[in-house]
C-alpha cells in the first residue's frame, strides 16, 4: 500500500501578519489541490505554501488534502491560534504578554520597519511566553539553544524563521542589555539561494495588454518598469512621480533608504490616463475608499493579470521585479547600475541575475564538438 505523503501546518509570521504554513515533500499533486483552495499563497522567501491566519479554514484543507495527505496540524496546538475544526471547538489565541518596554523603545530608536518591527516582537514575545517563569536577564544559553531546538524538532520551523528567531533574541541581549557578543551554540541555518524566477518580455506584454482595468494595468507596469517590491509601490505618493527629470523616487525602502529609478515613458502616458479617471488624492495606488492600496490587493491583481495573460506558472509581484533586472542584464545595463535601480547593499545579491539572464550560446565552442572537429 502506498503511503500518503504529510503535510505539516504550523504558526509563522510574514510580511507583518500572522499566517499558517503547509510544509511537504515536492507533491505536484498536492501543489494543485493547494492552488485550489483559494487564499492559498506561496512564500518565495519562506518556500512554502501559506494561508493568512484570519483567512485559514481548516475544513477546507482537510477536505482537499486529507483524501491524499496525512495532515499534521500538531505545531497549531502550541500557545498558537487554534483553527475551527467542528462546531464543538473554540478559537483559542495566544496569552498576551508584555514586552520589556526598553525592548519596543530600542526597536524604535534604531529605527526599524515597520515589518521588522512586527516579526521581532512577535517572535520575542514566543520567547518571553516560553520563559514567563524566568527572569529574562538570568536565562542561560544552554535554555535558549534548547528553546530553538525545540522549535525546529517540533514546530518544524523553516530556515529563515530559525535565523529570525535568533536575531529577535539577539537584539534583547545585545542591544537592549548592551552585551557585546551573545553567542549562540546552535548554528544559523543555511538558508538555499535558489535562482530567481523570471518571465519573458513577451509574457510581461501580454499580462499588461490583457489587463483592461486602468488602475490594475498602472500597477503592473509599475512593478516590472521600476522593479519595485510591493511595499514600496503602496508607499508611493504622487509626489514621488518627477515627470520633469523622469525619475520615481522611491522613499523608507528596504533597509530605511531613498533611492531613484528611471520613470518609463509609456508608464507615464499610462499614469497620465489613470490619473485623470481614478484622482487618487496622495498615494499614487489608492483603494475604493482613498488611503493606501493593500499588498495583498497587488497580489490579486497580479495573479488575475497573469491568468489572463495565458501563463500557468505562480506569478507573483517580486517576479516581476527579478524580471526587470534580468532584462536590463540582457539589454546590456551594467551590473553596478542595476544594484542601484533595485537599492541592493552588496553586488552579490545583484549578481544572481547574471544567471538567469539569457546568454547567446552560439558564440561559445561546446568542447565536444571541438573534440571532433579536431578528429576530422
Amino acid at each position: 500500500m502506498k503511503t500518503k505523503p504529510n503535510i505539516y501546518l504550523a504558526k509563522d509570521f510574514h510580511r507583518g501578519k500572522a499566517i499558517i504554513t503547509l510544509r511537504f515533500g515536492y507533491n505536484q499533486e498536492l501543489i494543485n489541490r493547494i492552488k485550489n483552495i483559494g487564499s492559498a499563497r506561496w512564500s518565495q522567501s519562506k518556500k512554502c505554501w501559506y494561508f493568512i491566519q484570519g483567512e485559514f479554514h481548516l475544513p477546507s484543507v482537510y477536505e482537499a488534502l486529507k483524501p491524499v495527505s496525512d495532515i499534521d496540524v500538531s505545531a497549531l496546538k502550541n500557545n498558537s491560534k487554534i483553527v475551527r475544526i467542528n462546531q464543538k471547538q473554540k478559537i483559542v489565541t495566544k496569552p498576551k504578554v508584555k514586552l520589556p518596554s526598553a525592548y519596543l523603545n530600542m526597536l524604535d530608536q534604531r529605527r526599524y520597519s515597520e515589518s521588522t518591527k512586527a516579526t521581532y516582537t512577535n517572535y520575542f514575545g514566543d520567547f518571553v511566553r516560553h520563559f514567563d517563569d524566568k527572569d529574562l536577564a538570568n536565562i542561560s544559553v544552554e535554555d535558549i539553544n534548547n528553546y530553538l531546538l525545540d522549535l525546529i524538532r517540533k514546530q518544524k520551523i523553516s530556515p529563515s524563521q530559525q535565523n529570525q528567531r535568533i536575531n529577535a533574541i539577539k537584539f534583547y541581549y545585545e542591544k537592549v542589555l548592551g552585551k557585546e557578543k551573545y553567542y549562540f551554540k546552535i548554528e544559523r541555518a543555511k538558508i538555499s539561494n535558489p535562482l530567481p524566477n523570471v518571465l519573458s518580455t513577451n509574457e510581461i506584454k501580454r499580462m499588461i495588454d490583457n489587463t483592461k482595468n486602468v488602475k490594475h494595468k498602472c500597477i503592473i507596469s509599475i512593478l516590472y518598469s521600476a522593479g519595485l517590491r510591493r511595499s514600496e509601490l503602496v508607499n508611493l505618493k504622487l509626489t514621488d512621480i518627477l515627470s520633469g527629470q523622469m525619475q520615481i523616487k522611491v522613499r523608507n525602502s528596504k533597509g530605511n533608504k531613498d533611492r531613484y529609478v528611471g520613470l518609463s515613458k509609456h508608464l507615464l502616458q499610462q499614469l497620465r490616463n489613470y490619473l485623470h479617471i481614478y484622482k487618487p488624492k496622495e498615494w499614487l495606488i489608492e483603494g475604493q475608499k482613498g488611503g493606501k492600496y493593500s499588498s495583498e490587493s497587488i497580489l490579486k491583481v497580479v495573479k488575475a493579470s497573469a491568468k489572463k495573460a495565458g501563463i500557468t506558472r505562480n506569478v507573483t509581484p517580486h517576479m516581476l521585479r527579478h524580471s526587470f533586472a534580468t532584462h536590463h542584464l540582457e539589454s546590456g545595463t551594467d551590473l553596478r547600475y542595476i544594484q542601484e535601480f533595485l537599492g541592493h547593499n552588496s553586488s552579490k545579491t545583484t549578481e544572481v541575475y547574471t544567471h538567469v539572464a539569457k546568454t547567446d550560446f552560439s558564440k561559445f565552442k561546446n568542447p565536444l564538438d571541438e573534440l571532433y572537429n579536431d578528429s576530422n
